[in-house]
């Protein structure tokens, strides 16, 4: 039998073999995050649901924005089997480069329903200014 070559269909299969599998396979567990930028500040909202402040960890090295947590499964005795789950545990990592605008000094997080909000300010433009040529002799 004769069977036309799908190159879309190959690409998928190269995915699953890579990501382990179709359906219920493990995938990383991945944080989303929404970046807006206002006037005086950029702000990052991360979804975090079920950790605490102090399972969140923010950091800046080098210009880069870097969020770590784990989100840990919680055991609990129940009868049956899970024919799905879909909720995903493990350790993230999420980091951003941060734009020369960005005050590093000066990023704040705060963690409220869920959402770890960080606000982070811009820095000052700077001013123009006049630069007075002297006359050399």
């Amino acid at each position: 039998m004769l069977v036309r070559w799908d190159p879309f269909e190959e690409m998928n299969r190269l995915h699953d073999h890579f990501r382990g599998g179709r359906g219920l396979a493990k995938q990383a567990f991945q944080v989303a995050v929404d970046i807006r930028e206002e006037a005086d500040a950029f702000y990052v909202d991360a979804e975090v649901p079920g950790l605490t402040a102090d399972e969140v960890k923010v950091d800046v090295e080098n210009k880069v924005l870097t969020l770590r947590g784990e989100r840990k499964v919680e055991k609990e005795e129940t009868e049956g089997t899970y024919r799905r789950v879909e909720r995903q545990y493990g350790s993230f990592t999420r980091s951003f480069s941060l734009p020369e605008t960005v005050d590093a000094e000066n990023i704040s997080a705060d963690l409220k329903a869920g959402v770890l909000e960080l606000r982070l300010p811009k820095k000052e433009a700077p001013t123009p200014r006049e630069i007075s040529v002297n006359a050399s002799k």
